[in-house]
């Protein structure tokens, strides 16, 4: 969530740090601005709304300097204001500082430096970071920093600018992402790489507690205890051009776009993929995630217990810390997610390994908090996702999931090698028919153009089909802002049907040929109180067509494997209602893509 960039070097800082902060846009934020060292002044500009306007009012009062800080903001500790924006200073205006995350004990720190005299200015609990590095500098900046994060407590990335030192910044993390990006002759700091690629490939992503001194020339790394860190950086060798739109009007769909090759990527690892002997002796898989990792997670579940016959359980991650989970030393702990720095995941991690789990990581990002902590990683190579509400990086997810599946049927003879070598083909076919999908974008965008309007609507399904529905209403409301659930089909008598009316549109993912009939009736049942229904089936031999106003066929496969092609469907549909309905689905409200605060 937000953005914060930090810039030393020759150039003009003003552009750069705007340039890098529209590159960030996508984690979402309600507010901007930057600090600006002229000469021995600290000069802050900042505003509300849209980054467009910290520019004008950049554009209007100029700053001269080649070294600045800059932040978007998404409020958390006070209203989107101009006042509580990023950058804060300390009384003085001698220290700006930018954050992300959450200072869980601000309100005594800020009772205690207030006992000493200190008036604030905004609500954030932000402020209180200038005024403790101010109270402990005597002259020594580093010890400034690291006497003040020992007294904060929960989460940050930050920069911070001191006007007695024009030829440093200080940047630091703690449960927040913040990556150092080197160049010759200048140094950077960004949360995601995405704000450094114009500049530079050579990168530091800072562990956790690491602090790092940015120079003209050079980049010092140290511990939280002051002792120097010696690393070498990591080459980034995703191209620019995948962080930009290419021609497409917003980056979801560029994204969902990308799914087929995504696909052919991450299955290139099939063959090379082999599991750990803790694989073979695990009594059970627990997997755990939010949001849309969570989604795969369950479809992951499905998939485990038919391949392997392996007990599954999962959990969402903000709620497993809390419930004092049954959680042994023979367990294979899966844990998902997009960035690898989702807080309450990482939490979750952590409490499992703290009672001697395994963790095995799925994740997007190399160098990511979670590939670091966890026991193994599975990337997904689903390259940089910049739209908020993920696409690609959800079905590069979900197949990962289902070749360790296949695998550890394979490991522990589930599966004979015929079945394997079946999993293996159809797995591979993936790729293809996504792009068939993608293809036959029109028929949802023509059936998005005449339902956008709904004011309900409901996803449903049975098994993997019905962990599809979960993601597809979690996509609609994130974009489109359209009420939207999911239930199991099963379950439509027991509640849900006392909402269907003519303002309703239901949504079927009817792939499992077994069940055909079965959703069929449910279908009818909504039908006949006046909702509109869509299908979205593998079914070439019309159990649908009857009953339902719009019926989009995805390409054959194993039902077990649908899933991957049965959501881009719903994606669409999402991405066209948002559209249609003059949002932004790239960016949509209140929502950030990388959730680092609990």
């Amino acid at each position: 969530m937000c953005g914060i960039v930090g810039y030393v070097g020759c150039k003009d800082a003003s552009p750069v740090l705007i340039q890098a902060l529209k590159k960030l846009e996508y984690r979402g934020y309600d507010s901007s601005g930057i600090a600006v060292l002229n000469d021995d002044e600290i000069v802050v500009r900042k505003a509300k709304g849209a980054l467009k306007m910290l520019q004008n009012l950049v554009a209007k009062e100029t700053i001269q300097g080649t070294m600045g800080i800059g932040h978007t903001r998404w409020a958390t500790h006070g209203e989107p204001s101009d006042i509580n924006s990023h950058p804060h200073t300390d009384v003085s205006g001698r220290i700006a500082v930018v954050h992300n995350g959450i200072i869980e004990n601000y309100a005594k720190l800020k009772q205690w430096l207030e006992s000493r005299g200190i008036v604030f200015k905004s609500q954030t609990d932000t402020e209180v970071i200038a005024h403790l590095i101010n109270y402990f500098y005597k002259g020594d900046l580093l010890s400034a920093v690291l006497q003040t994060l020992q007294r904060l407590e929960g989460s940050y990335a930050l920069g911070v600018l001191c006007s007695d030192f024009p030829d440093r910044i200080i940047a630091c993390r703690k449960d927040s992402p913040l990556v150092v990006g080197l160049g010759k002759g200048e140094n950077f700091i960004a949360s995601d790489v995405p704000a450094l690629l114009e500049h530079t490939r050579e990168v530091h992503f800072l562990k956790e507690r690491e602090i790092a001194v940015l120079y003209r020339d050079h980049v010092d790394l140290f511990t939280d205890q002051g002792e120097k860190i010696i690393r070498d950086p990591y080459h980034v060798d995703w191209d620019i051009e995948a962080a930009e739109k290419g021609g497409y009007e917003h980056f979801m769909l560029k994204e969902i776009h990308e799914q087929p090759k995504a696909l052919a990527d991450t299955f290139s690892m099939f063959d090379s993929l082999t599991l750990k002997p803790d694989w073979k002796n695990a009594k059970r898989i627990v997997i755990t995630a939010c949001g849309t990792a969570y989604h795969a997670g369950v479809v992951g579940k499905y998939a485990f217990e038919h391949f392997a016959r392996i007990p599954v359980e999962v959990d969402v991650a903000s709620e497993y810390r809390y419930r004092n989970p049954m959680c042994a030393a023979d367990d294979v702990f899966v844990v998902i997610s997009q960035s690898g720095e989702t807080a309450d995941t990482l939490a979750a991690v952590r409490l499992a390994k703290s009672r001697g789990a395994k963790v095995f990581a799925i994740t997007n990002v190399v160098g990511s908090t979670l590939s670091r902590e966890a026991d193994d990683v599975m990337y997904t190579r689903a390259g940089p996702e910049i739209a908020v509400a993920s696409t690609k990086a959800f079905t590069t997810q979900l197949l990962c999931l289902y070749m360790l599946a296949v695998k550890l049927g394979e490991f522990r003879e589930t599966l004979s090698s015929e079945q394997v070598s079946a999993c293996r083909l159809q797995l591979q076919n993936l790729s293809k028919y996504a792009q068939d999908i993608v293809d036959k974008k029109e028929i949802i965008q023509k059936f998005a153009s005449r339902q956008f309007n709904k004011t309900k609507v409901f996803f449903m399904g049975r098994l993997f089909d019905y962990a599809v529905s979960l993601e597809s209403a979690l996509k609609l409301k994130e974009i489109s802002y359209t009420h939207s659930e999911a239930f199991a089909a099963g379950e439509l008598k027991h509640g849900p049907i006392a909402l269907v009316d003519t303002s309703t549109l239901v949504v079927a993912i009817a792939t499992q040929k077994p069940l055909y009939e079965k959703l069929s009736s449910n279908i009818k049942e909504v039908s006949s109180r006046g909702a509109s229904t869509l299908a979205i089936t593998q079914d070439t031999e019309g159990a649908f067509s009857s009953c339902c106003d719009e019926v989009f066929t995805i390409p054959s496969v194993a039902d077990e494997f649908s899933p991957i092609l049965s959501v881009i469907p719903a994606q669409l549909f999402a991405y066209y209602c948002s559209v249609q309905k003059g949002n932004d689905p790239d960016k949509p409200r209140n929502l950030a893509k990388s959730v680092t605060v609990e």
